[in-house]
Order: C-alpha cells, then structure tokens, then sequence
C-alpha cells in the first residue's frame, strides 16, 4: 500500500471520527435554555426573548400576542415582526402613508390622509436593505430622518398624466419615485402630498403613498395604485446590536460581552455612527448563535456543496480537505492546483510493467506491444474515416442552415408581403435591386461609424461606395412587428413615386436580421443644417430658398394629387428635404407615410412626427390628412423666413416656431423675425409669410391643398426670373 493511499485513508477515518463527534451533539439551540424559541410561525433566537431571564436587556424584548391566530410577535408598543437574524435584522411591518382624495374607494374632492412614523431607542432604520418609496401621478413625499440630535430631510416627486405612461418596474419619477435613505437613523417621519388633487387622474389613481420598505420584496407596478389602498403596511428591515461600546471596549467585561461562544468573534458593523454597538459573528466553517455557548456548530461543507474540492470532500471540524484520489497529485482544490494525474509509466518505481507501460488517467496499464500496434493502426483509419464523414456532415448542414436563416430572415422582413405588394405594381420590380449582404457590407466598410451620414427614430444611416456610384444605406432597428410595417410601407411608397426632387429608392436587403434600403446618395446635407449652420446660411440666398420651397411644396402636391395612389408624407421637416450640389430639394424619408385610398381623406394611425413639425388637429384626434403634411410645411417656410428651429425649451410659452411666429406677426411687422441675411424681395417675403399663416391654421379645412400652395410658389419663382 502506498504512502498516498495511507494519508487518504487516515483523513477518512478522521472525518468518520469528526462527523460522529458532531453528530453526538445536541441540536443546537436558538434560545437560552427553558426559555419559549417560537412565537407563532416566527422564531425567538437570544439576545431577543419573551420572558424574563430569556432576553439580553430591555432592549430585546419581544411580547407574543397570543389573541392573533397563529400568535404574533410585537416589538415595543405596536411593531409587528415578522423575522429575526441573529445576523444582525429585525424584520418588521410599518405603515403606508397614504393621501387620498375621496377616501380609499371614492372619488371626491374629501382628503384623507395620515403621516406615519417610527421610533427606537438603540435600534437603527437600515440604509443597506430599505429605501424610501413614492408611489403616485401627483404626488411630492417628504422624508425626515432623525439620528439623535440630527435631522435629515429629503423626497421625491412622483407625476404622471396618464396610465399608459407609466412602466413597471422602474421608479424614475413617472408613476413613482425612490431615494436612498441616510445610515444610522433611529426614527423617522413620512409626510404626502399633491398639486392638483388628482385631478384629471382620479379614475385610475385617487390616492398617494409614500413608505420605507424593503428594497429586495418590493416591484413597481401600476397595479399598486389599486393594490395598495387595500394594504396598512408593508416590510422594514431594523439593524440591531450590542450595547454601545466598541469590541475592544466590550471585551474588557466578561460578564457583560455577548459573544459568549468560543467559535466567534466581535465586528463593529457601524464604525461611522458613535455609539452603534457590537455584533458577534461564528467564526468561518461555523454557523449558528454566537450569543449562546455551544451555539455555533460546524457546516459541513461536503454535503452542502460549499466547497472547492476538486474530487474528494471530506469535512473537518470548521473545515474540509481535498484529499486527491490515488493516481493523482496536487492540493485538489479548484481555486488552486486541483488533482494533476500521475504518469506513473515515467518513474519504473510507480509502475509494475516488465515492458510496456501505458500511462491512463489516474492508473497505468502493462499492454502486449504487438496489441498496442493494431490497435494504433486501427483507431487511425477509423479516425479517419470517422473525420472525412464529419466534414461532409458538417458543409451540409452549414449549408442548409445558412438557407433556411436567410429564408428565415426574409419571412421576418416582411419580404413575402412587400414582394406581394410589389407584384401588383408595373415598374416597381424593374427598378428595385435585391442586394446581398456582403455587397452592402463592402460598401460600407463593415458599417464603419466614420460612415454614418445621419441617425433618424427608424435606423441609421450609412455612406457607401459600389463600383460605379455612391449610395446611402438606411439600416432599420426593427425590435417588433410595427417596425417592419414601417420597412414594407416605405418601400411601397417609393416603388410608388417617380419625381425628379425625391430621393430615388435603388433597391433593398432582406437577407439579415436588420433589413436595409438602399437610396441614391445626396452629397450636400439637409436644409436644416444649411438654415442653422451659421457657416453655410449665408450661402443660400433667398431665391434659392424660394426655389427650394417650391420644389418641396410639388413634391407634396404630387404625392397628395398625381400620384397613382395618394400618399401622405407624415413627418415633413427641414431635416428630411436634402440638397445637391446645385442646391435641388430632394424630399426624404417616408417611414411614416401612408397610402390614402382614394375613397378615403384620413387615415386612423398612432401619433408620431417630430416635436415642432406636428400638426395640431392631428394631436387631437390622431387622424392625419393631407393637411397635416400642409401645416408641417407651413413651419419649414417659416423656418426659411426666420432662421429659427421649429422646437426650442428656451422659451417655455413659445417653444414652437409656429407659435412665435403667428405671435410675432399679430405685435409687429414681419421685418422683426426675418433671418439677418434675408434683406430684400420685401413683397415677395410678404406673400411668403402670409401663405405660411394659411398653413399654419389650428383648422385643417381652413388650410389651402399642397396644390394650391405649389401654384402660389411659382408664381412668386416666375417673378423672379424675370
């Protein structure tokens, strides 16, 4: 027998020996000798206890109220617990602070409301486990926190408009609030209240509440402005400790120092707050109640799997060992060498073989060398065989997996639809190139961030270069089903439109997760960078402003009149009107359009556009018209008039460009809002700024057609041509 297999067998008898011992001892107990451990479903562990000589000091005195059903635990005068670690937590319930305007079930102007608090005399609110929580659309919680002396005050504001706009699980400030709440707290005050009353959100939201509660058992949602009107309280986690000296101070006394078994020791858990105390921890590979002798018992980590062994556990007293297995050397720890295998074939006094000796994992064997021969000629054909056939196997299926994502990915793109739609249309299949993948990565270098000519609510767009022209690749972020709705429809749209000042659809790729299209590359900006760059205003004039709100309004008569099916643009903004060289309009962008059937004038859609631009007949009733394309223009001519943005946060009772200029000109002349470079064609500028007031009408049928407006325009260009 080897010296290996002795170690391992003296370590196993130990063990044996370990475990009878631990075994022999009593179940370690949670309470002090003759002394009730349970009140109710909930355990007593010391220092706490329920009668006289069973507790630490008045401290930890717990009052089983035997009237409940089961029996419940109280904590001082009222404070219901719920749980005790002797690890240091008192778990409790407090009271929810409520504000409710027509009482819990009404909805009337009557308040209700009430400002619970919470007190202890050595105990301490935790500041690890709990925060201070607001919960409603009109609501402003105050939070006082006191640590002798010292008050701390703090909230949080909680508003909302509408139940849609709240999302679970999250407390940013829209539907709820939530703070962190300062260390070493003995008592604190919560205080609610309200701007409006709830007003205008009573129905699904009559009350506010505000508590301190534990962070790990709580989850937003907005079904707690229903579920909490029927709640009084909710959990708290108290820190508790020992006395108020320092651990060096306490062990000085052995009469009073609480760690009384020897497999513990003393941690101060609050150095920061005076007078916090001590707490008494088992040593490690022990658990239990270090404030009772005998309290901390050994884990036995082998069968709790709290150990690191590589191979064999075997538990000690307070720890464990990993012994390696014979045929194996090492310290059999995973955090270190773990068990190496011993190549006994390399040292004759290992093995036993008079020839041969082949080295196994954890042995040797003493084979015949002709066996070993055959046997090696034979697993090398059969490798190889084995190999070729894998190969095949694995092309094949590489191939049809390959096939069936990019027939995945078409499906998911919506390429059966949009090759349907497109089908029906003469000249769209003609015009429209199916791109492949790798084409479109080619040309954009790998989508390189350097390429990226602009970011817009549907995906980015990316420069790229073929071999025989420039491109912009609009890569979509589609991450739902209304997403690829937006790809299928803007392709339709612009199968549809044949117009020299709209940007020409090339084709599409369908093949990938993240469809793209592929438009004809326009090499000078947007109007609203050459309106808003101070560096290049200067540089259109305002003929060619004129010329490119003229060239803008047929696009938008086209598409409202001569197009083979009305279409409505839906987001008209200086940003999507793109200029060449020459400075040309190209209308852009069409994700938000829509077909209009002939025999219908609106159409029912989800509101979307962009702040400023947005007509607001449309905000109203979510019915977007060919007017609605009318109004968004009438804020790009006035963007041309005036030089200014068409949303700004500096001026909060004017923030949209319509509204300061319809504003402007009722007080002044028209000269006051001009943009600096615009300094003659006065009469023209006149007619200009009065067809943008036309648009700009709050009423839709009060607004003049994209036709009417396009003849006005060139009108005005006729004039200045001669």
């Amino acid at each position: 027998m080897g010296c290996q297999q002795v170690q391992l067998i003296t370590l196993q008898i130990l063990a044996i020996l370990s475990s009878v011992a631990i075994a022999a001892q009593a179940t370690p107990a949670i309470a002090k000798p003759g002394c009730d451990d349970h009140c109710g479903n909930v355990s007593i562990p010391y220092p706490f206890g329920m009668t006289q000589g069973c507790y630490l000091d008045d401290d930890f005195l717990i009052t089983c109220d035997h009237s409940s059903i089961p029996p419940k635990p109280i904590y001082g005068s009222n404070v219901n617990v719920t749980k005790i670690d002797v690890e240091g937590q008192l778990h409790i319930l407090q009271y929810i602070a409520y504000d409710c305007y027509g009482g819990m079930q009404q909805k009337t102007s009557t308040r209700y409301f009430n400002q619970p608090w919470l007190n202890f005399a050595k105990f301490t609110i935790s500041s690890t486990q709990n925060k201070f929580t607001a919960v409603g659309c009109d609501t402003y919680a105050i939070f006082r926190g006191y640590k002798g002396d010292q008050v701390y005050t703090t909230g949080c504001l909680s508003i909302c408009e509408s139940i849609d706009s709240v999302v679970d699980g999250t407390c940013s400030g829209v539907g709820c609030c939530q703070i962190s709440i300062p260390n070493g707290l003995r008592g604190i005050n919560l205080t609610l209240s309200s701007y409006n009353k709830h007003e205008g959100i009573i129905d699904f939201n009559p009350c506010s509440f505000a508590f301190v509660t534990n962070q790990d058992e709580f989850n937003f949602s907005s079904k707690l402005y229903r579920e909490l009107q029927n709640k009084t309280h909710l959990p708290l986690v108290v820190d508790w400790s020992i006395g108020k000296e320092t651990c060096e101070v306490a062990q000085k006394n052995q009469t009073s120092y609480a760690c009384v078994d020897k497999k513990s020791n003393c941690y101060e858990p609050d150095s920061t707050t005076s007078g916090y105390g001590y707490r008494c921890n088992c040593l490690e590979g022990y658990r239990g109640n270090p404030y009772l002798s005998g309290g901390c018992q050994d884990i036995d980590e082998c069968v709790e799997g709290l150990h690191k062994c590589k191979k064999d556990c075997i538990n000690t007293v307070g720890n464990y060992s990993c012994p390696c297995p014979p045929g194996y050397h090492g310290d059999g720890r995973k955090d270190g060498e773990g068990c190496q295998d011993i190549d006994e074939c390399t040292d004759p006094r290992l093995n036993k073989c008079k020839k041969n000796c082949i080295n196994t994992e954890g042995s040797y064997t003493c084979p015949d060398q002709s066996r070993v021969i055959k046997l090696a000629v034979g697993l090398a054909i059969g490798i190889t065989g084995l190999l070729v056939g894998i190969s095949w196997l694995v092309f094949g299926f590489k191939k049809r997996k390959l096939e069936n994502i990019r027939k995945t990915f078409f499906e998911q793109n919506g390429g059966p639809k949009l090759k349907k739609l497109l089908s029906g249309r003469e000249g769209s299949t003609e015009t429209i190139k199916i791109f492949t993948a790798k084409e479109l990565k080619k040309a954009s270098d790998n989508y390189n961030k350097s390429r990226i000519l602009g970011r817009g609510g549907y995906g980015t767009v990316y420069k790229g270069e073929l071999a025989d022209k420039t491109i912009a690749i609009k890569k979509f972020k589609i991450v739902d089903k209304s997403l690829t709705e937006q790809f299928i429809n803007e392709v339709v749209v612009l199968s549809q439109i044949n117009h020299r000042n709209v940007v020409k659809l090339l084709g599409c790729c369908l093949e990938t997760q993240i469809p793209s299209l592929v438009y004809e590359f326009i090499n000078n900006g947007t109007l609203f960078h050459h309106i808003h760059d101070n560096n290049k205003a200067s540089a259109i004039s305002w003929d060619i402003r004129l010329r490119i709100a003229t060239e803008t309004a047929g696009v938008l008569s086209y598409l409202h009149s001569a197009a083979s099916t009305p279409i409505i643009h839906g987001d008209v903004k200086s940003t999507n009107i793109l200029l060449d060289d020459k400075y040309t309009a190209k209308v852009s962008d069409f994700g938000a359009s829509r077909l209009a059937p002939s025999d219908q004038t609106q159409l029912s859609t989800f509101v979307q556009g962009t702040l400023g631009y947005l007509d607001p007949e449309y905000l109203q009733t979510s019915q977007m018209t060919e007017k609605s394309d009318v109004y968004s223009f009438g804020v790009v001519l006035a963007e041309l008039l005036t030089g200014k943005i068409a949303f700004s946060f500096d001026k909060p009772e004017e923030r949209t460009l319509a509204t300061y200029f319809l504003t402007s000109l009722k007080e002044g002349p028209l000269v006051n809002i001009l943009d600096d470079i615009l300094v003659h064609a006065a009469e023209q500028l006149e007619k200009v700024a009065n067809l943008a007031i036309r648009c700009l009408n709050v009423k839709g049928d009060e607004r003049p057609t994209m036709k009417v407006v396009e003849m006005e325009l060139e009108a005005l260009m006729r004039k200045v041509e001669i």
